[in-house]
C-alpha cells in the first residue's frame, strides 16, 4: 500500500498522528486477536464435547434400533429453540437457553410401554444435537472475527506502521537535504557578497 505524502511539514505531522494512532492501536488489536483465538478454541472443544456425547447417546440406543420402527413421530417436535446473544471480544455469538418441546398426548395403555422412554431419548438426543449446533456457529462467528483481527494485526505491523515510517523517514531527509542546501546557498551568496565588498574597495 502506496502511502500519499508531500515533502512539507504539514504532510509530516499527518503522517506521524496516523503512525501514533496505529502504534497505540496495536496492542489493544493484539490482544483481541489472543482472546479470540482462546473463545475460538473453547467453542470447538465445546462442539467436540457435544458432539461426543451426541454419538455416545445414539450408539447407547443402538439396541433400540428395531424398537424405533413402531414408534409414532408425530408424538414429539421441537416448539422452539431460545437462543440469547453475548458478546465476547465485541463479537455477538449464540448462547442456547433452552429447547422448548411440544407433545402430542398418545394413550398410555394402547401404546408400546417404552414409548414414555423413547419420548426421553429423543429429547435428549434433540438437546445434545441443538447444543453442538451453537456451539459449532459459535466457533464459527469468533472464528471469521479472529481472522479479520488477524488481517488488520498484519495490515498493521507489516503495512501501515513500516509504510508510514518509511514516509516520515523520507520526507525529514528531504527538508534537513533542503535546509542543508538553503544554508550552502546562503554561505555562498555571503561569501560572493564579501568578495565584492573587497573587490570595489581595492
Amino acid at each position: 500500500m502506496a502511502i500519499k505524502f508531500q515533502y512539507n511539514k504539514t504532510s509530516l505531522g499527518e503522517l506521524g498522528k496516523q503512525l501514533k494512532m496505529r502504534q497505540n492501536a496495536l496492542p489493544t488489536i493484539k490482544s483481541k486477536e489472543s482472546a479470540l483465538r482462546s473463545e475460538v478454541k473453547k467453542a470447538k472443544n465445546s462442539a467436540q464435547h457435544y458432539r461426543e456425547l451426541f454419538e455416545r447417546a445414539t450408539h447407547e440406543y443402538d439396541y433400540m434400533v428395531s424398537l424405533w420402527g413402531e414408534f409414532d413421530c408425530t408424538l414429539l417436535r421441537v416448539a422452539d429453540v431460545d437462543l440469547a446473544t453475548q458478546k465476547i471480544a465485541g463479537v455477538k455469538i449464540p448462547v442456547l437457553g433452552g429447547v422448548r418441546f411440544e407433545e402430542r398426548p398418545y394413550d398410555v395403555f394402547s401404546s408400546p410401554l417404552w414409548y414414555s422412554d423413547g419420548i426421553a431419548i429423543l429429547k435428549k438426543l434433540a438437546e445434545l444435537g441443538i447444543e453442538y449446533e451453537v456451539y459449532n456457529r459459535r466457533m464459527e462467528l469468533l472464528d471469521f472475527a479472529r481472522r479479520k483481527t488477524t488481517q488488520k494485526v498484519n495490515l498493521y505491523e507489516k503495512v501501515q506502521i513500516p509504510g508510514y515510517e518509511d514516509a516520515i523517514r523520507k520526507i525529514k531527509r528531504f527538508m534537513e537535504d533542503e535546509e542543508n542546501l538553503s544554508k550552502s546557498a546562503q554561505k555562498i551568496v555571503k561569501t560572493r557578497q564579501q568578495q565584492a565588498a573587497e573587490g570595489s574597495m581595492s
